[in-house]
């Protein structure tokens, strides 16, 4: 087992591994920027190296900073939480040329899941079931007209190096394909430096549910059971629960089944997510692979009792993955609480908390590195904290969140508080009944 870890990451994930690495008895080192001095994490790891200003590219992406903060502390591995390095292959492998272990995928995975072109392709050959659409990259706009053709409108032009909605579009007719290819492409070379495309078939109002998977180094896998993501705005998830309301047994069995053909195809070494989107008629298609642990990964924990940073330490450490495939025995819902204002487009709402009351009682789990008098810079992601409730329902989960809100006070900020509150009484949410596309219509 590794004796000291460093953490590549900030906020409440940061703080989130500290936690579990404590209860493993292994030291932490905490990274930061000049503007996280005062953050939870920095107090709560065995060290704290600082690694630069606030701008991103200068401290938690600067990879020469974090190598050598690793190597003055002599940390054994690093875990990089999620975002930031954490799908970085060049990271990834520059961890291993400097004999540091890196808590999460290899290089080789994180490129073949990374490129979604490449993961497409991957995917069909071991037969996980995809949306019909391009065969790899398109070479030019006659390509796109003339497979748009075959696979007929609606389609969905993405951004192989995409994320976030970066570099996607839907075009739902011939004559609005090539002005939707220049601006798609245009904007993935300016985000990505990569203006490579391909095409799929608009899958119309899915849900968004993915399997959470596990890969040890000796070729076992096991899932973890499903999450529903559909709650999103502008591709970014707001709200997350499992089991999935629109989830059967035949279902989740042949997700799952999916899920670990994905992982296996891969040879996958740690914890991962498989992304879906179904459809109406309950047919699932491969829509990518996170190859780390995803922002939602508290709800899994609290409907099947497992901690999945200790798992994935374990894995990361040469140990086997802990006994087959998990079942939810609960209901669980996460609410992301971010700083931003969700009266006023959901605009960022950086600043000083001036007054914090967190709820709680029985079911009530909150991952926050927030404290009264803490000033969230404007420099990361507006993410505050996580907001979990599990019961045995889900009805009595989501009567438990709207207790939990109504007693969680942020002064000083403008959170989405308002906004999940008015989301447990929708009557749409309460039935079950919502797909990726329920913010359209959704009136605060």
């Amino acid at each position: 087992m590794f004796k000291k870890i460093l953490i590549a990451n900030r906020g409440e994930i940061a703080l989130r591994v500290i936690r579990t690495c404590k209860e493993m008895n292994i030291k932490t080192v905490a990274v930061y920027s000049t503007a996280d001095k005062d953050s939870l994490h920095v107090r709560f790891a065995d060290e704290a190296v600082c690694i630069g200003p606030p701008p991103s590219p200068q401290s938690y992406l600067n990879i020469p900073s974090i190598i050598a903060a690793a190597e003055i502390t002599n940390a054994d591995a690093i875990h990089p939480g999620y975002g930031f390095l954490a799908e970085n292959s060049t990271f990834s492998k520059i961890c291993g040329e400097h004999g540091i272990k890196f808590i999460g995928a290899s290089p080789d995975m994180i490129d073949g899941m990374g490129d979604k072109a490449s993961a497409k392709a991957t995917m069909i050959k071991a037969g996980v079931p995809c949306i019909p659409g391009s065969e790899g990259l398109l070479d030019d706009i006659a390509q796109a007209k003339k497979t748009a053709k075959k696979i007929k409108y609606p389609i969905m032009l993405k951004a192989t190096a995409g994320g976030g909605g970066k570099g996607m579009r839907v075009v739902w007719s011939e004559d609005e394909l090539e002005d939707a290819w220049n601006s798609a492409t245009q904007e993935a070379r300016a985000s990505f430096g990569n203006d490579g495309m391909y095409m799929e078939k608009f899958i119309e109002d899915p849900r968004h549910i993915e399997i959470q998977i596990v890969g040890d180094q000796y070729g076992n896998y096991c899932h973890l059971s499903e999450r529903d993501c559909s709650i999103q705005r502008r591709h970014q998830k707001l709200m997350e629960e499992t089991p999935s309301p629109f989830m059967t047994d035949e279902l989740r069995d042949r997700m799952g089944e999916a899920a670990v053909k994905a992982a296996a195809a891969v040879n996958y070494e740690g914890a991962g997510t498989v992304e879906f989107l179904v459809d109406k008629n309950r047919d699932f298609y491969f829509m990518e692979m996170n190859t780390r642990i995803q922002v939602e990964h508290p709800i899994t924990e609290e409907v099947i009792s497992y901690d999945l940073i200790w798992e994935q330490i374990k894995v990361a450490a040469g140990i086997p993955v802990s006994g087959n495939h998990y079942f939810p025995k609960m209901h669980a819902i996460e609410c992301r609480i971010n700083a931003e204002d969700p009266h006023n487009n959901f605009r960022p709402s950086p600043g000083c908390i001036t007054t914090l009351h967190t709820p709680g009682g029985h079911g009530v789990r909150i991952d926050s590195h927030i404290y009264a008098g803490y000033c969230i810079p404007p420099n990361y992601d507006s993410m505050v904290g996580k907001l979990i409730t599990v019961a045995q329902t889900r009805e009595e989960a989501i009567a438990k969140m709207r207790r939990a809100l109504d007693e969680y006070v942020i002064e000083g900020i403008k959170t989405t508080i308002p906004f999940h509150r008015k989301l447990m009484d929708d009557p749409a949410f309460i039935k079950g009944n919502y797909t990726t596309k329920f913010m359209e219509t959704f009136e605060l």
